[in-house]
């Protein structure tokens, strides 16, 4: 099992190299970060940007430019368009955001004409964390991609955070789905929908074996004292590989206390495309996003 997000780059290295696209590729955290993941042996990277602008950085920051391809294009869209386009026609393994905003990467996935993401598929954002005050990884969803999820997107949601786990070689991943009580409450929807999730993933309808227990507090979901405490006992509470949030309030709020008072560590990525999408902030830092390229480079085909 991987314990560490410094891992991931050791197992994606022994898995091979992977074609890398950046779309709009030019900012020192971006070029950093991938410098580091050819370096690494990760990756091959091809960067959709304007080369005047990548140079510059590269000058600045100490960077062999020879060790990307580049490809020329000063507009932020069309540097989506162009690496989406690339990823599509099979000449990329992972893509990756640059210096362009969240909404306008998405758009460029989700573009019917290069067909990156399937019929009624559902894009959703994973995220690895490495929490200090944890003893393990904690792989979690949804904090950035779908705000309120039906119960259909929520399913989804789960099963990406399962197959995330597994490539963390969790054999079995321990699943708590989140609500404000452990105790059903059928008044409150994501009491409900924990359970629903829950009762899925017993009878295997999850995709492969879990151990999944819901609704969980998030008290009694990664705290043995209190999960004992309230008389819980089974495989998950105390010890989860895995969160299900019910909404993004709820994912994203406990995602930015968990880096910014608790100096967590994160990889991030988008799944539900032909190829994992590397979704980070523009201010994340290079290690953030070098740890995204990495468990994306994981989870390529």
């Amino acid at each position: 099992m991987i314990q560490h997000l410094d891992d991931l780059v050791a197992k994606a290295k022994a898995r091979g190299k992977r074609r890398l696209i950046v779309a709009y590729g030019q900012d020192s955290h971006t070029l950093e970060a991938v410098n580091d993941a050819v370096e690494a042996g990760i990756v091959d990277a091809t960067l959709v940007g304007n080369p005047e602008e990548i140079e510059k950085v590269c000058k600045a920051e100490g960077i062999d430019m020879s060790r990307f391809t580049i490809v020329a294009e000063n507009v932020d869209v069309n540097c989506v368009r162009i690496a989406v386009q690339m990823v599509s026609e099979g000449k990329g393994d992972v893509l990756m955001k640059g210096l362009v905003s969240t909404d306008k990467y998405m758009r460029g996935i989700l573009n019917k004409e290069f067909g990156l993401v399937p019929p009624k598929g559902v894009l959703s954002h994973v995220t690895v964390m490495e929490i200090p005050a944890y003893h393990k990884l904690l792989t979690i969803g949804d904090v950035a991609v779908i705000p309120y999820p039906d119960f259909a997107q929520k399913t989804a949601i789960a099963k990406y955070i399962i197959q995330t786990a597994k490539k963390l070689e969790i054999d079995v991943p321990k699943v708590a789905c989140i609500a404000p009580s452990e105790q059903l409450l059928p008044g409150v929807q994501s009491s409900v929908e924990a359970t629903l999730l829950a009762k899925m993933g017993e009878r295997g309808q999850l995709g492969t074996k879990v151990y999944i227990d819901g609704p969980l507090a998030l008290d009694v979901a990664i705290n043995k004292e209190a999960a004992a405490t309230k008389k819980l006992d089974n495989p998950v509470v105390g010890d989860a590989d895995c969160l299900v949030f019910p909404n993004i309030d709820a994912g994203n709020v406990f995602f930015k206390s968990c880096t910014k008072f608790g100096g967590a560590e994160l990889a991030a990525m988008v799944m539900g495309a032909k190829v994992p999408c590397v979704l980070t902030s523009r201010g994340d830092s290079k290690k953030t996003k070098m740890y995204s390229i990495a468990l994306a480079c994981l989870s390529a085909k």
